[in-house]
């Protein structure tokens, strides 16, 4: 499986030159990194050509690394159901460059792209309805991004005196709570009920 993975990659590279920046086989699956401005360019050719034949885009999906620069990865899944082969090309990007819009190659990545600027605000050039999909409209942030806080920026709840759905900010109607996950047994520096006594001496009259 590996080398015939292999070959395939080796083939898609001769293919295509420059525009694949690194090929790689992992686990059994073949993984081709590109960039933004060729990244059209490579799935025509994974789509076209006879010995590839990916003709089936089964998702578009991002990655989160706010450590780099280009905090973004952005990855396409394809299936060849000619060749019996699945196959992943990622590319990187950030907060404000776009990435050009798939969909006059696979018309499924209309939505896949509006999901991934939903959750990780990642932009496509030459979409077609490029708006949000899984969050409601107004929505503050991108969920997914590992900046994003877990609260969220705001609450949503039905006002019936309103009678419709109103949006407030956040309330926490409890504080965040610390644990200091020590044990008992590992010098805690709080006294429990009870450990005052351990400093004191026997009282009078006690025996032993």
């Amino acid at each position: 499986m590996d080398e015939s993975l292999q070959d395939l990659g080796d083939h898609i590279a001769a293919g295509l030159g420059d525009a694949i920046v690194s090929s790689e086989v992992d686990r059994g699956e073949l993984t081709l990194a590109t960039t933004a401005g060729k990244i059209v360019k490579v799935l025509k050719f994974l789509r076209d050509d006879p010995a590839c034949h990916f003709s089936v885009l089964v998702d578009i999906c991002g990655a989160d690394n706010p450590g780099r620069t280009t905090r973004f990865d952005v990855v396409y899944h394809l299936l060849s159901m000619h060749q019996n082969q699945r196959l992943r090309v990622k590319l990187e990007t950030d907060e404000e460059a776009q990435v050009p819009s798939v969909v006059g190659v696979y018309p499924a990545a209309n939505w896949f792209e509006r999901e991934a600027f939903d959750l990780y605000g990642i932009l496509f050039s030459g979409h077609p309805d490029l708006r949000r999909i899984l969050t409601d409209y107004g929505f503050t942030g991108h969920p997914l991004r590992k900046d994003f806080p877990v609260t969220g920026f705001v609450e949503v709840r039905y006002d019936d005196e309103l009678k419709r759905v109103a949006y407030e900010p956040v309330k926490l109607t409890q504080e965040f709570r610390n644990f200091d996950f020590e044990s008992p047994w590992e010098a805690a520096e709080y006294l429990l009920p009870g450990d005052e006594k351990a400093s004191e001496g026997p009282k009078s009259g006690d025996k032993g």
